[in-house]
């Protein structure tokens, strides 16, 4: 077997705890794919063992830093820290160049190789689609760190152009985040089955399906809570009801699953469902390209993220509606013509948010920051 040359060599931080996890083991394999040796450094609570196998399968050398997360530090300096240490840890890996997916992390400096920050969520941009007023210390600290961050990184990528804008505009930032939209891998579906034996459903089930982070406010699942009052279709959610700083949601008329692993989300979607969410903020939005990726049909809350990205290929509502997102999916239940025409629209539209694209805008970025790296070091030394 020949041995494929490195072409580059890539120190990525991650967690493992949201939507951070699959975007980088999915971009990891897509860059191993291309010569590319990367580094996955974790930071925040350590792997599990399905994770480790998972970037083991990616190709990329997989370390649990102990460091702490951006949003679940408790001081700045807890973050300036964590910056500093991945900057040592880029340096033994022999890093060519650094895949932050927080700007947070740059705030502190000190990386020898130029910084690529992924702008994947933020704690002012989160805070400004819920609420109208200035941000409490607790986040206005973490804002001035990914401000800093923003500064220091030599390109800021964002998942979207919507997302990109409010970064932007929350920041002060003179330009807009590069948008390289995210990828997941495309499953075998629909015609091979899961390791049970299971084919997906050729008709779709007649209930909806959310996943996510259930106790956060962005997701707005309360109000999908009040449309399973109302609906006449059931409707599961999987994922956690309580946060890491206390957070907490009760809930009463959804069918609670409980967090789920992949192969458990995957076991769901490959039901064909509607998929629904009816989140107030969403940079991307992993889970809903997963259930599209699934030819589930898509309801979605009418924000400009949303729209950007499944405009034709969902039916959209006020994330303040109930009423009109419960008749909505009382419709869906009584015409599954229609569920199934939803469905195989969602899943044609996803085939644009595959992984090679995702790869090749991470490149691009790359190769232009080692490009304007290699000139500054020219031109410094044609000045010297």
């Amino acid at each position: 077997m020949p041995v494929r040359t490195v072409r580059l060599r890539v120190l990525m931080t991650a967690d493992a705890v949201g939507g951070v996890w699959p975007y980088a083991v999915d971009l990891a394999d897509g860059l191993s794919r291309e010569g590319v040796e990367v580094t996955l450094a974790l930071l925040g609570p350590p792997a599990s063992d399905a994770q480790r196998a998972q970037a083991e399968a990616a190709g990329c050398r997989l370390i649990d830093t102990g460091l702490p997360l951006d949003w679940l530090a408790e001081t700045p300096d807890a973050v300036l820290a964590a910056g500093e240490a991945l900057a040592r840890l880029a340096g033994l890996a022999g890093a060519d160049l650094v895949h932050l997916h927080s700007p947070a992390f740059a705030a502190a400096g000190g990386f020898d190789v130029p910084v690529v920050a992924v702008c994947h969520s933020c704690v002012a941009t989160w805070w400004w689609a819920l609420e109208p007023g200035p941000l409490p210390p607790d986040l206005a600290w973490r804002r001035d760190l990914v401000a800093l961050g923003c500064e220091r990184a030599d390109a800021l990528l964002a998942p979207s152009a919507a997302f990109a804008a409010a970064t932007a505009g929350a920041y002060g930032l003179p330009r807009q985040p590069t948008v390289v939209r995210n990828g997941r891998r495309t499953p075998a579906w629909p015609n091979s089955p899961d390791d049970a034996g299971h084919y997906p459903a050729r008709y779709p089930a007649p209930f909806a399906f959310t996943a996510g982070r259930l106790w956060d406010r962005a997701k707005n699942v309360a109000a999908l809570d009040r449309v399973a009052a109302l609906s006449i279709m059931p409707v599961r959610a999987a994922g956690p009801t309580e946060g890491p700083h206390g957070e907490r949601i009760r809930l009463i008329h959804l069918a609670r699953l409980g967090p789920l692993d992949d192969a458990g989300v995957a076991a769901q979607l490959r039901e064909r469902p509607v998929f629904v969410s009816l989140a107030r903020y969403e940079p991307f939005g992993l889970a809903v390209l997963e259930a599209a990726q699934a030819g589930c049909a898509l309801v979605l809350s009418d924000i400009p993220t949303f729209r950007e990205l499944w405009d034709g290929a969902a039916v959209f509502v006020d994330p303040a509606e109930t009423t009109a997102a419960a008749g909505i999916l009382d419709a869906l239940a009584t015409d599954s013509d229609r569920h199934l025409d939803l469905g195989d629209a969602a899943r044609a539209h996803a085939a644009r948010y595959g992984m090679a694209a995702a790869t090749a805008g991470v490149l691009r970025a790359f190769e232009t920051v080692l490009t304007g790296r290699r000139l500054a070091v020219s031109l410094d030394g044609a000045a010297a």
